[in-house]
C-alpha cells in the first residue's frame, strides 16, 4: 500500500511538472509508464491551478477594480502554465484556420511562429475570459476559477479517452495509450467534484457552466476532428481552453 501511495504521488508530481512551471521540492522521477498516467491527474492539477488563480483574484479584487482583478488573476494563470494550453490553441487556430488539407493543418500546427489566425483567436480567447471572470460576482469568480480549471482539463482527458492520437511523435503521444478507465472516472469524477462545489455556491446557474463546457468541449472537438480525423497534443490544449471559457460564459448567462 505504502509503495502504492508512493507511485500515485510521483505519478501526481509528474503531472504538475507536464502541466505547469510550479517548482517541485523533489524530481518525481520520469518514466514513459509514469508519463503515460498522468492524464488522469489532470483535472487535480487544474484544482491547484485554480485554486492559486482564484486566491490571486480574491486578493486583487479587495484592493482592485474587477477587471484588473481578472486581468492579473489572468496573468498569473499564464505564469503557472506557461501559457502550455493557450499556445496549443494558437497552434489549433493557424492550424485549421490556413491550412487547406490535413496534411498542411498539421504542419502548421507544427510550426511554432505564431500566425494570424493564432494571434486572433487567442487575443479573443484571453479578453473573452478577462472581460467573463470581471463581469462575475466577485465572490462567485474565485470558485468559477477553480472549477473552470479542473472541469476544462477534464473535458481534454476526455478526448485522450475517446479519441485517437494522429501524429507518430509530439507532445501528447506518450499520454495517448496510457489512460485506464479507472483513470478516466478519477479524472472526470475530479472535474464534477468541482462543478459541485460551484453548484452550491451558484446554485442552477451552475448548470449553464456544465452546458458551457459541454459546448466548447463538442464544438471544438468536431471542428478538428473533421479536419484531421483525430487529435494531437494541440487539440487538447485548445479544447481545454474553449471548455474554460465555456464554463464562465455559461455560468455569467444564467446568473
Amino acid at each position: 500500500m505504502r509503495e502504492r501511495i508512493a507511485e500515485e504521488a510521483a505519478v501526481f508530481a509528474l503531472a504538475v511538472q507536464f502541466l505547469t512551471r510550479l517548482p517541485l521540492p523533489a524530481d518525481p522521477g520520469f518514466t514513459p509508464e509514469r508519463l503515460a498516467a498522468t492524464p488522469r491527474w489532470y483535472p487535480a492539477v487544474g484544482l491547484l491551478i485554480g485554486a492559486l488563480t482564484g486566491l490571486a483574484f480574491w486578493l486583487a479584487a479587495l484592493v482592485l477594480p474587477p477587471a484588473l482583478a481578472a486581468l492579473l488573476s489572468t496573468a498569473i494563470g499564464l505564469l503557472l502554465t506557461g501559457c502550455f494550453h493557450e499556445d496549443g490553441f494558437a497552434d489549433c487556430c493557424d492550424g485549421l484556420g490556413g491550412g487547406a488539407t490535413a496534411e498542411r493543418a498539421l504542419e502548421i500546427m507544427r510550426d511554432s511562429r505564431l500566425g494570424t489566425y493564432g494571434a486572433a483567436g487567442l487575443g479573443l480567447m484571453l479578453g473573452g475570459k478577462i472581460i467573463t471572470l470581471a463581469s462575475l460576482p466577485v465572490t462567485l469568480a474565485p470558485i468559477a476559477l477553480i472549477a473552470g480549471h479542473a472541469a476544462s482539463r477534464s473535458s481534454a482527458v476526455l478526448v485522450i479517452a475517446t479519441s485517437t492520437y494522429i501524429r507518430h511523435h509530439g507532445t501528447g503521444k506518450p499520454v495517448a495509450n496510457g489512460l485506464s478507465r479507472k483513470g478516466l472516472a478519477l479524472a472526470l469524477l475530479t472535474g464534477v467534484a468541482a462543478l459541485a462545489t460551484l453548484a452550491l455556491a451558484a446554485g442552477w446557474a451552475s448548470l449553464g457552466a456544465l452546458a458551457g463546457i459541454a459546448l466548447g468541449h463538442a464544438a471544438m472537438r468536431a471542428r478538428f476532428e473533421k479536419r484531421l480525423g483525430g487529435y494531437t497534443g494541440d487539440c487538447l490544449g485548445a479544447v481545454q481552453q474553449t471548455s474554460e471559457i465555456g464554463c464562465y460564459l455559461g455560468l455569467l448567462a444564467c446568473l
